[in-house]
């Protein structure tokens, strides 16, 4: 079995280096936020200049667009129809080519008010689409092919809604890795890519948890990495293999980890507010912990140093190594959308459909812009060729409504 991974892994590395320029899945191309620094950002925008196109989009989601060549596709929620589904937009006009329901009745609702029954990122492998549904009190992954047809459905664990599921799928290699941290005894488990088979599986506690597994190479080799449930966590991306586990980060928690050197960082909010830098070489030592409250918003690393925004809405900037502050800068408002990194500007955007762009160095705060996106934003924005993909909702005569916006030239 792990030769026949290793073969496929290899034959799915170089079929993949034709998505380098796409944004695959969650949080981009590395898996960090961080997008291509051969392009630029817009920088002033409003809804009467600034916007290629936007496009009305049926119910509610959180989960953020993905890019595939000419095409992107977001998932969304319609509670009436009591549907969950998967749509594909044209790339240069927001036209809708295909909306698909992967699932219809039997719902397992949301919680808290900031959450949705669509807040999973999409993942494409080039020939499929995966996506993380909840469905009949369990959690559900199933793949769709390019043109919508659903291919396969797997479902992964039983799940107990504490507030809310955004968990979404990471591609590696051959596998689909997903992870369902809740109530009743979650499950992190690699499924076949294109027969959904679970190839392997670990139970995780039972404990309330939000945060999606991330694959990044640290110490020398590629791992999967999990915060939360009172745990930090690494296993091994194609075996489900745990390399290392130690007691730490918090209960719940909600970014995804990034890396710098051999220090990766866990964030959270309840019951404890906390950034911490742990080392990845399985020693388990926490090199240092900050009780700054970064629970939804996942953070970036640029050149040694440790960018994020708080909740409450305050730029800061850590020395990676040491935890040292270097600054910070209050932007306002609550944030649940995580950063975007393009070069040396970083972009994010607030619950209130505020957007900033500040200055990715750690000499000083600069705030570079400002701009208003509709009137509510949860999504994170994605950036690909200067353009910025970004799901907003507007607020009129009562109703509210969702519409993907692209900012930049047509």
């Amino acid at each position: 079995m792990i030769r026949r991974l290793c073969g496929v892994l290899v034959l799915t590395c170089l079929a993949n280096a034709s998505l380098a320029e796409d944004w695959s899945w969650w949080r981009g191309p590395g898996r960090d936020g961080i997008a291509s620094a051969e392009q630029t950002l817009p920088r002033e925008w409003s809804d009467e200049q600034g916007i290629a196109w936007q496009t009305p989009v049926p119910g509610r989601g959180h989960g953020s667009v993905i890019v595939i060549g000419d095409r992107l596709y977001l998932t969304t929620a319609e509670a009436e129809r009591e549907a969950r589904s998967l749509l594909c937009l044209r790339r240069d006009t927001g036209e809708q080519v295909w909306s698909v329901d992967v699932h219809r009745g039997n719902p397992t609702p949301f919680k808290n008010k900031k959450g949705s029954d669509a807040s999973c990122t999409p993942a494409c492998d080039g020939e499929r689409l995966f996506v993380n549904f909840l469905h009949g009190g369990q959690m559900v992954t199933s793949a769709v092919s390019l043109d919508g047809k659903v291919l396969w459905q797997q479902p992964i664990t039983d799940y107990i809604v504490h507030q809310a599921f955004g968990s979404s799928p990471a591609v590696y290699g051959p596998l689909v890795i997903v992870s369902a941290d809740n109530k009743s005894g979650g499950a992190v488990a690699g499924l076949d890519r294109e027969t959904g088979e679970i190839v392997w599986r670990q139970e995780r506690p039972a404990t309330p948890n939000y945060a999606s597994p991330i694959i990044l190479n640290v110490c020398g080799r590629d791992q999967l990495l999990l915060t939360g449930c009172d745990l930090v966590s690494s296993f091994e991306p194609l075996t489900g293999k745990k390399l290392w586990e130690i007691e730490g980060a918090t209960t719940e928690c909600v970014t995804s980890t990034v890396v710098c050197g051999e220090l990766m960082f866990s964030s959270g909010g309840y019951p404890r507010n906390h950034v911490a830098a742990i080392r990845c070489d399985g020693s388990g030592k926490v090199v240092w912990d900050s009780g700054t409250r970064v629970y939804v918003p996942s953070l970036l690393v640029k050149e040694g140093h440790l960018y994020g925004v708080t909740d409450a809405g305050v730029a800061m900037c850590w020395n990676c190594t040491t935890g040292e502050e270097q600054w910070k800068g209050r932007l306002g408002g609550t944030f649940s959308s995580s950063p975007v990194l393009v070069g040396e500007v970083i972009l994010v955007v607030n619950e209130e459909g505020q957007a900033f762009e500040f200055r990715a160095r750690p000499d000083e705060f600069e705030l570079l812009s400002e701009n208003q996106l509709g009137d509510e934003c949860f999504s994170t924005p994605t950036v690909c060729d200067g353009q910025i993909y970004v799901r907003v909702a507007k607020q009129t005569d009562d109703a509210r409504e969702e519409f993907v916006w692209c900012i930049g030239q047509k």
